[in-house]
Order: C-alpha cells, then sequence, then structure tokens
C-alpha cells in the first residue's frame, strides 16, 4: 500500500468554513489520490458536508471541535479561549504531534500565527517567522516574504527570511541555488534603510552554499521575476501583495468594460477569447493561494479566507508539495549550514568553544 500523505484541515475557517474547505478537499484528492485529511470541525455541519462528498469521507479522519476561531477574533484572544479545542489549534497541533505532516486553515491569519508559534516553536537560531507567498511573475513563479507576520525586520531576521526563502524556492522550483534579491527602494549600495544596507552586505559577504545573493531589486521586479526569490519585512511586503491582488481586479474590471463597451468590441472579444481566456488563468489569485508559514518546527498553510473550492484546492497543492520535497528538512540543513559558517568565521569565543 502507498504511504499516504497525512494533511491536517481547520475545516470551519475562512469566511464560508467547510462550505469550502470540503468540496476543495474533494479537489485536491483527484489531483493527490494520496492524501490522507485529518478533519477538525463541527460534527453538525462537518457530517451532512461528508455525506455529500463521499470521496473526502473515505479518506479522512475526523474529529469534533466545538470552538472555532471568528475571523475577527484578536490572536490574543484566541490563544485564550480556542487553545485545545478549537479546530484551528487542534489542526496544528496535530503537526506537533507527528500525526499531520502540515496544517491547512483558511482562518484567522493573526490568530493562526499565534497559535503556529506557540504550538510549534520557532527553529533553532530563527528569531521570527516569516509568511512566504507564491508570485505570479512574466517568468514564471517567484517566493516573496515576508508579506505580513514581522513588521520592522532587523538585518538579521532578513538574512533569515533569506534562507527560508530560499529553501522553499528549491523545494518548490527544484533550483539548486535560487537567486535571492532585497527588495529596495533602488539597487544602489547606498540607499534604503540602514538595515537593509547591513543585511545586503553580510549576504555579500557570507559564502551560502543553498542560495545566490542577487543584490538590491525594485517593486517592478516582482512581477518581472527578476530573482526566485524577494524578501522584506512584512509591512513593505503586505502592502504589495494587496496592491498585485488590487491591481490584478483592477485590470479584470477595465477589460469586461472594455469588451461590454460597443457592439464591435463584443465581436472582437469572441475573436479573442482564447486570448482572454489565457489571461484570466494568468491572473487568477486561486491558483497561487496559500502562504506557507516558515521558520516554525512544522508547515502550516494560510488559505485566503474569502477564497472558494478551487482555491482552497490550490492551498491543499501547495502543502502536498512542501512535505513531497521535504520543505522542513531543507531549511534545517540551510540553516546549520549559515551557522557553522558564521561560526567559522568569527572564531571559538571561550574555552567552552573549542
Amino acid at each position: 500500500m502507498a504511504k499516504t500523505i497525512p494533511i491536517s484541515l481547520d475545516a470551519m475557517g475562512g469566511d464560508n468554513g467547510a462550505e469550502v474547505v470540503i468540496p476543495g478537499a474533494e479537489i485536491a484528492l483527484v489531483r493527490h489520490p494520496d492524501i490522507h485529511f485529518i478533519l477538525y470541525g463541527n460534527e453538525k455541519v462537518i457530517g451532512p458536508l461528508l455525506e455529500e462528498y463521499p470521496r473526502v469521507r473515505d479518506a479522512s479522519t475526523f474529529h469534533h471541535c466545538d470552538v472555532s476561531i471568528a475571523m475577527d477574533t484578536k490572536p490574543s484572544q484566541a490563544l485564550r479561549q480556542g487553545r485545545w479545542r478549537s479546530s484551528m489549534w487542534r489542526s496544528i497541533e496535530a503537526v506537533k504531534q507527528g500525526e499531520a505532516s502540515v496544517a491547512v486553515s483558511a482562518g484567522n491569519t493573526g490568530a493562526l500565527m499565534a497559535m503556529s508559534k506557540f504550538c510549534l516553536r520557532t527553529m533553532a537560531n530563527i528569531e521570527r517567522p516569516a509568511i512566504a507567498a507564491i508570485w505570479p511573475t512574466t517568468r514564471g513563479e517567484s517566493v516573496v516574504l515576508d508579506v505580513g507576520a514581522t513588521i520592522g525586520a532587523d538585518a538579521q531576521q532578513l538574512i533569515d527570511f533569506a534562507i527560508l526563502g530560499g529553501a522553499m524556492a528549491r523545494a518548490l522550483f527544484g533550483v539548486q541555488r535560487p537567486s535571492v534579491g532585497l527588495l529596495n527602494i533602488g539597487v544602489e549600495e547606498v540607499k534604503g534603510l540602514e538595515e537593509v544596507r547591513t543585511a545586503g552586505r553580510l549576504l555579500r559577504e557570507t559564502p551560502l552554499r543553498s542560495l545566490e545573493y542577487a543584490g538590491f531589486v525594485e517593486g517592478d521586479d516582482l512581477g518581472k521575476g527578476t530573482v526566485d526569490v524577494v524578501v522584506t519585512e512584512g509591512f513593505a511586503g503586505n502592502i504589495a501583495l494587496k496592491t498585485a491582488e488590487g491591481t490584478a481586479k483592477q485590470i479584470g474590471s477595465y477589460l469586461r468594460s472594455a469588451m461590454n463597451r460597443t457592439f464591435m468590441s463584443k465581436i472582437g472579444y469572441l475573436f479573442a477569447k482564447g486570448a482572454f481566456d489565457l489571461l484570466r488563468e494568468k491572473m487568477d489569485p486561486r491558483k497561487v493561494n496559500g502562504g506557507v508559514f516558515l521558520g516554525l518546527n512544522g508547515i502550516v498553510i494560510k488559505s485566503h479566507g474569502g477564497t472558494d473550492a478551487e482555491g482552497y484546492a490550490s492551498a491543499i497543492d501547495l502543502a502536498y508539495d512542501m512535505v513531497k520535497n521535504e520543505l522542513t528538512h531543507k531549511i534545517a540543513q540551510d540553516l546549520v549550514h549559515y551557522h557553522r559558517g558564521r561560526f567559522a568565521e568569527d572564531g571559538p569565543t571561550s574555552e567552552g568553544d573549542l
């Protein structure tokens, strides 16, 4: 019997909860029949849906939870009220206990990060975790982090993000030494905040076998795919992400308006329908749904709260790929190599280090 990939799902998370989670799991199962789901949610809600989707029912273990975390719950409140009993906490705890290889939730981002940090803890030598997003580019895809977990990162944290993002790019894209750039207001070394300049200098000076530092990149490089990994702190990263999402919707609205403006434009749309369908698919945010929490002792995937079943299935696809390609193992290897290199450069600092 083939080995299954156990994935825990917070079935109550998101704007639409189980009404999206269970159909999304069905779509993901068609693509990955070797998944076994561990579902956490309210039995009264989940039960009827599992009868409607027998494929998911047969490929799942279900656990009843009488608490779900609302989308507007403060992280501190979620930790106090939702620990031990909520579908969100228990899906994360399944990763800690080794019952699941990865957890997926479309729930409250702040609460999910707080619970993930509290339950899984950060990896050795990682001070703060990051949220990494898959960014569609003209060349394919890039990894962008942090997009909202750490506001105002210092130089060392930016270097940590570079290592985390590099490991994710290796796992996702199969690139042995992914190129990494620091997001800045210019490519010149004298520009930008001191922490960004310091991180750039240290990345240039530190030999890293797991990535190739490409220097500073600017905002327009995000769409160009200039590098495999773009590193920034969470404030700028989140604004960039939301701006890109809004721009995609704006362009889509402009195109629909233009195509319906006159009779001739409608005729033109019919001739160009294939091209517009391809453009729509390229710009579909559901295809790249899912933020990866990096730097924890376990993998957690955050799905967009307002996504549909297809988008949620994409988040499960991402979770599956991260497990299959041993993301956590790659991160651990890269961190060990980086810190060994730092120790070798600095030399022993005390008799205990000798």
